[in-house]
């Protein structure tokens, strides 16, 4: 065989090999030793099939076939390391639904794809090389002989590939409980490679799969069991009266059943000495564009620095990025966490009952309730989710909003919006519930940008590289908007009985992790702390309150429920009262976490203790449970439309 020239498998191993370690490196910036013996072997057993496959006809055919999976297997591991780079999230096959971020920022999307040509090139060198020295390699169709040697290769692969899956099988986010038993392919990515993880999708999306419901919170109440304050003379839940029993009783299928048991044994939030403290007043909540800590600046963004430091100050809080701006909005007025198939399939159709959907609740106590947006009002179907979660006055460009401000450049301004919307609501006789979703803030971080040339004159004398720089001056037009606002509430003697809140809906992903680090006041993971941010919640009234416990954009909406008095269900929502004796977690896009206690990797497996903290017996381990069995819930949530089935229930019996 070697006079023919270089065996077919040999070639199809080094190229999955070289991607697969390419991948971990750009992608991961680690190899781990036991993961890269699964992914060894699957490579192996890819090569084989590969092989088989390629060398069924004659020379040319298996040449031609040969380079054709060549080039899609490098062409996918392209797009994975790309998509990667530019969102900071693994792509799936699902996120091929929401593909419209790429294609509405069409051109930045270029520019990007742009600035990361020499990995293209790389990636692609050893398909090219395979044709250039493709007489060196045999494409001879191949006898009965070695058709049943390679047969039995690939047999013996898929055994040593399933015995892998054993290796350390009882740790929480082992191998074989991330491909049997939880939903994470990202964190199985990370840990076995692309091809894998394709093949369990896959698997996945024709056979189904369903993650087992831990009903039993035994673990989570010990979590939960923090000091309860004795000067609250009743103690009372933010709690529905749902009769779970009888919904069990009535249950169709075990799915719904195993759903209602597990919310049943949830305690819930307290109500706390904040509940109600903004009854009655006015909210305008913002999802601001690529905003986060790094902006916050006394001098370049005085208003935001101002509200960021006053009032209810945050002092661990994190907007952790789970697929673009979607998976940001979604946390923020939901308090669930997003599952990027669901966020296509359920959220952007916008045909389900949110019952706690934050304007239906306040439309419910005679708010008014408006909503807006700089760019396309339409962009993701935020036109049909936000309808569903109760906004019916929802203005952006292409449905009116164009006709109050310039549409036409790239970002739009926040400015502009505020100015121009203000009046909508600002001399309503009712109270007012306004929500933003603010764009100029938006990459790509250069003097092209607008809002960055806009304000380039604030920022050219920064010690920053030139995208920090511009990065800056973008959200330099939010701090001005914010600003503007203030005064227009106060000029119209609204502000003391107005409420601002507001979050990113993640951080500035078009800088890389040493960009963040020049700016930021210490050095900075690309897992964890690169998703530190702020939660600014402000009224002028508010005496200065500093809230050390770690929160997430998930729990800003029941935070924002409790404090305005409003009635809901804290069992049904992943996220959790902030001042309230519940403890804080935020969860991250491979369900890594960060608690009051310290910081948990998924991939390592590694706990990092805080300063002073003493950990409770088998904390990492319930922990884990806990964080799996919300992160299963959210998803479970909007998968059976739970909501209109307990709403339903509440319904009948009143």
């Amino acid at each position: 065989m070697g006079k023919k020239g270089l065996p077919l498998f040999i070639v199809y191993n080094f190229i999955i090999l070289f991607l697969e370690i390419s991948f971990r490196i750009l992608c991961t910036s680690k190899i781990i030793r036991i993961s890269l013996i699964n992914t060894i072997i699957f490579t192996i057993l890819v090569s084989f099939i590969l092989t088989l496959l390629t060398t069924l006809f004659n020379k040319k055919i298996n040449m031609i076939l040969s380079n054709i999976f060549i080039f899609i297997i490098t062409f996918y591991f392209t797009v994975e390391i790309i998509f990667y780079r530019i969102f900071n999230v693994f792509f799936s096959i699902e996120a091929l639904a929401l593909a419209e971020n790429l294609k509405s920022f069409f051109s930045d999307t270029l520019k990007l794809i742009g600035s990361n040509i020499i990995v293209i090139i790389v990636l692609f060198i050893p398909f090219i090389l395979s044709i250039i020295f493709r007489k060196k390699i045999n494409y001879q169709k191949t006898n009965i002989y070695n058709k049943i040697i390679y047969l039995l290769i690939i047999l013996i692969s898929i055994l040593a590939f399933y015995s892998g899956l054993y290796i350390k099988k009882s740790q929480t986010n082992s191998i074989y409980n991330l491909y049997y038993n939880i939903d994470n392919i990202s964190l199985y990515k990370e840990k076995v490679g692309v091809l894998p993880s394709l093949y369990l999708e896959l698997k996945r999306l024709i056979f189904g799969f369903e993650e087992t419901i831990m009903v039993s919170n035994e673990e989570t109440n010990e979590i939960n069991d923090t000091d309860i304050d004795e000067e609250i003379e009743e103690i009372k839940y933010n709690n529905l009266d749902i009769d779970f029993n009888s919904l069990i009783e009535k249950a169709n299928s075990n799915t719904i059943k195993n759903m209602h048991e597990y919310f049943s044994k949830e305690p819930g939030s307290l109500q706390n000495e904040y509940t109600s403290l903004f009854k009655g007043k006015n909210l305008i909540l913002f999802m601001a564009e690529s905003f986060n800590s790094i902006a916050v600046d006394e001098t370049l963004t005085p208003t935001i620095y101002k509200l960021a430091n006053s009032s209810f100050v945050f002092d661990n809080f994190y907007s952790p990025v789970i697929l673009s701006t979607i998976g940001g909005e979604f946390q923020e007025l939901t308090g669930l966490y997003p599952d990027l198939s669901l966020l296509s399939s359920i959220w952007r159709k916008g045909n389900q009952n949110y019952k706690f959907g934050i304007a239906n609740l306040f439309k419910e106590l005679g708010y008014n309730t408006f909503a807006y947006h700089n760019n396309t009002y339409s962009f993701q179907n935020r036109n049909k989710y936000l309808k569903s979660i109760g906004f019916d006055k929802y203005l952006g460009c292409k449905n009116g909003l164009e006709s109050r401000i310039n549409c036409n450049t790239w970002p739009q301004s926040d400015v502009e919006m505020i100015d121009n919307t203000v009046s909508d609501y600002i001399n309503s006789d009712k109270p007012f519930m306004v929500y933003y979703a603010t764009v100029s803030g938006h990459m790509d971080y250069n003097w092209s940008n607008a809002m960055s040339r806009k304000n380039k004159d604030a920022v050219n004398d920064l010690p920053y590289s030139l995208s920090v720089k511009a990065y800056l001056a973008s959200q330099i037009e939010l701090d001005h908007a914010l600003k503007s606002l203030i005064e227009k509430l106060s000029e119209a003697n609204k502000l003391d009985d107005t409420v601002l809140a507001l979050v990113g809906d993640h951080y500035p992903y078009a800088l890389s992790l040493d960009e963040i680090n020049e700016v930021s006041t210490y050095k900075r993971d690309n897992i964890v702390e690169i998703n530190r941010s702020n939660f600014i919640l402000w009224n002028i009234n508010q005496e200065t309150i500093h809230i050390d416990k770690v929160a997430s954009q998930i729990d800003v909406l029941p935070t924002l429920l409790n404090l305005f008095g409003i009635e809901y269900d804290s069992r049904l929502i992943t996220g959790k009262d902030i001042l309230s004796n519940s403890p804080g977690f935020a969860i991250f896009k491979d369900q890594s976490w960060v608690s009051d206690y310290g910081t948990y990797i998924s991939s390592s497996g590694k706990f990092s203790l805080k300063d002073g903290k003493t950990l409770p017996e088998n904390y990492i381990s319930k922990t884990n449970n806990l964080i799996q069995n919300r992160v299963k819930m959210s998803k479970l949530l909007l998968q059976n439309n739970y909501y209109n089935l307990v709403i339903n229930s509440i319904n009948s019996t009143n």
